[in-house]
């Protein structure tokens, strides 16, 4: 997220929130303008139209009904069929351009706004040459938000997308304090660089949190991250706790007034399962806080 380097990383690339008609969209649209505004980058406001098949019901039209009928109720099926279809993009439309107004009285800016059809998944994918974040709400609005499942679609996303991904909460707060979990593995240390070069942290208090025994490595480990963030002129501090990582993590995220949850997508042993796992889907449900899953 530097203003060099890879492509989709330079200032120009823009910092894409994929919205829907869920709970989380305006958290999704704040939390993706705090960070366009930090980083100085334009914002684009994405709606995709999945028809969902999954949920439509089957109908077999192959039994008792004659071919008149048949081809009448064909027909029928068809013309709601577009009728939903037109629905549907008119409601896109109104989300879109209504989030998009209240951004711009806010802060100022003038995102863009796209309504696309297909798949969510691979509408990302496709346009990650030129994004430098993805915003995407912690559920769906298919989600099932009383048992408190994550939302099928941000864990095909979480699998998917290369580019840094910040996953918005329910609610959007202000950030002042954030919380990076680290195991000095090489994805590790990667992102505590790029949070050091990265504007989007400037004059923000960062924890730097290592879930391990309390050995020479553990300790050389948070001396380097220390280091490399202090000088980049971050306010930093360290910590080493022991325990089980969700466990540990989450319990510091609620206890120690964190407004965002930074993590590596890839790590090791544990924190490897962290992202790719049962125990990161543990955090992105109970953390009631932002996390940026960094690459």
């Amino acid at each position: 997220m530097t203003g060099t380097g890879q492509a989709g990383t330079a200032a120009h690339a823009q910092v894409l929130a994929a919205v829907d008609a869920s709970a989380y969209s305006e958290s999704v649209g704040h939390l993706a303008a705090w960070a366009a505004t930090r980083l100085d980058a334009p914002l684009e406001l994405l709606h995709v139209l999945d028809r969902h098949p999954e949920r439509a019901p089957a109908m077999d039209l192959s039994g008792s009904l004659d071919l008149g009928a048949k081809s009448a109720l064909l027909a029928q099926l068809a013309a709601l069929d577009e009728e939903r279809s037109r629905l549907a993009r008119q409601r896109g439309r109104a989300l879109l351009d209504g989030l998009a107004a209240r951004l711009r009285a806010h802060y100022g800016l003038e995102p863009a706004t796209t309504l696309r059809n297909g798949s969510l998944v691979d509408t990302l994918t496709g346009l990650e040459q030129q994004v430098r974040l993805f915003v995407i709400g912690n559920r769906g609005e298919h989600a099932d938000f009383a048992r408190g499942h994550l939302g099928s679609q941000l864990e095909r996303v979480v699998r998917a997308v290369h580019r840094p991904l910040l996953v918005a909460s329910r609610q959007f707060a202000q950030i002042g304090r954030m919380l990076i979990a680290f195991d000095n593995s090489p994805s590790a240390r990667k992102g505590v660089a790029m949070v050091a070069d990265s504007p989007l942290f400037a004059g923000l208090a960062i924890q730097v949190l290592t879930v391990s025994a309390d050995n020479d490595a553990a300790r050389a480990a948070l001396d380097w991250a220390r280091e490399r963030l202090a000088r980049a002129g971050l306010d930093v501090s360290v910590q080493r706790l022991p325990g089980d990582p969700d466990q540990v993590i989450a319990a510091q995220v609620d206890q120690g007034g964190i407004d965002l949850l930074v993590m590596g997508a890839y790590g090791h042993s544990r924190i490897r399962r962290l992202i790719v796992g049962s125990t990161t889907t543990t955090l992105l449900r109970t953390c009631r806080v932002p996390v940026l899953l960094l690459r």
